[in-house]
């Protein structure tokens, strides 16, 4: 199978492919962290390749919601249609199965709810990042070696909600004890928000998880 990673610098999940024995290329105006088949372009170039999956990261500076004190200015200037206007040419583009990833955004009212939100401490990271997938002729992923420490689990294994159902703020959570969880626990499953900001904060936030691209490469290598 021919497969498209687009947005794709680290490689992660190309490899997670080619180890199943697909044909896969990255693609990104980046070169590739790792050797391996990336296209250096303008992904836009290469839709219509002869690709038969499509996993895409379109960036999501301008349409994550952890951005929205930014909004007005963004809409002003044209940032957030130009964001929009990509991730749907990723949505619609001419390859028979596609997944498009982005963190929680505005695009579950500009053009749909996810078909999926994942987490990587569902699939072997003990860590909290929500994922949100559209997915075009693909079953949803199914987590494969799920981490959730004590302190974020009540005694019959859900998470820990407030009064209202929503889940508590992380400070809140406690251990199997009844002690509120220590700040190196809490350092660990907060390590992506709380990365400093530096010129490869983005870059650093935007690979995706190992144990992601390996469930995405065997749910999606084969027939589904």
């Amino acid at each position: 199978m021919r497969v498209l990673v687009a947005c794709e610098f680290s490689g992660i999940v190309r490899d997670a492919f080619i180890k199943r024995g697909h044909d896969a290329w990255s693609c990104d105006i980046l070169p590739t962290e790792k050797p391996g088949p990336h296209i250096q372009d303008d992904v836009l170039k290469h839709l219509d390749d002869g690709w038969d999956l499509m996993i895409a990261h379109p960036p999501c500076t301008h349409l994550a919601v952890s951005g929205a004190r930014y909004f007005a200015q963004k809409r002003a200037d044209g940032r957030m249609q130009a964001g929009i206007d990509f991730f749907m040419q990723m949505i619609n583009a001419p390859i028979e199965k596609i997944a498009v990833e982005n963190p929680v955004s505005i695009m579950s009212t500009v053009y749909r709810k996810p078909d999926q939100i994942i987490q990587p401490w569902q699939f072997g990271h003990g860590e909290s990042k929500s994922t949100c997938l559209w997915l075009k002729h693909l079953t949803a992923l199914v987590p494969t070696e799920i981490i959730t420490p004590e302190w974020a689990i009540t005694a019959d294994g859900k998470e820990h909600r407030s009064a209202k159902g929503k889940r508590d703020n992380p400070t809140h959570f406690l251990t199997g004890r009844g002690e509120r969880m220590n700040e190196m626990q809490r350092a660990q499953w907060e390590r992506i928000h709380r990365m400093p900001p530096g010129p490869d904060r983005w870059k650093n936030r935007s690979r995706t998880y190992t144990g992601i691209a390996e469930a995405m490469a065997t749910k999606w290598g084969g027939a589904t």
